[in-house]
């Protein structure tokens, strides 16, 4: 009965040490934990990419099939999953509830707000197997691998130019 009431006052005293995530059950801290370390059973077949939990899989697999149920009634840009729709929802109404509490800077995400955080610890937690450079984020080291495998997944449509990064793409 205690963890049901949790769900409609939407208290979460249950938090992640590593990245002070907070749920309202404690079994769903501990399936969060699994991200931490890097325990990610559930592969998908279409490219490999790996998740803790089945259900992040099950999300992940609509990106391959590019279908987009859900819309926003404000510009009609439409989203895979609910909660990414929610999210978006945040650049029409400009709210950004999460600040920084070292500098004050204010973020809309929550995953922002922590990112941002390792600018001021200066931690760069994730390193190249290749040369040895650290980088602060995972989604950085993932941009500075393709500086060593060459690797230009974005191409463009029109004249078959391609790209290592998406920015260059949309740029060109």
């Amino acid at each position: 009965m205690n963890q049901h009431y949790l769900m409609h006052t939407k208290e979460k005293p249950h938090s992640c040490e590593v990245c002070g995530k907070t749920f309202s059950r404690k079994n769903t801290l501990n399936l969060h934990y699994l991200i931490h370390t890097k325990g990610k059973p559930h592969s998908c077949e279409v490219c490999g990419k790996a998740f803790s939990q089945k259900s992040n899989l099950n999300s992940h697999y609509l990106t391959h099939t590019k279908e987009k149920p859900h819309s926003c009634d404000i510009c009609g840009k439409t989203f895979s999953l609910k909660k990414i729709l929610n999210r978006h929802h945040l650049t029409h109404t400009k709210e950004k509830p999460h600040s920084c509490e070292v500098c004050g800077k204010a973020f809309s995400q929550k995953n922002n707000l922590n990112s941002h955080y390792l600018t001021h610890t200066k931690e760069k937690p994730h390193s190249c197997d290749v040369c040895g450079k650290t980088f602060s984020l995972k989604k950085i080291l993932n941009r500075h691998y393709l500086t060593h495998t060459k690797e230009k997944p974005h191409s463009c449509e029109v004249c078959g130019k391609a790209f290592s990064l998406k920015n260059s793409l949309n740029l060109h």
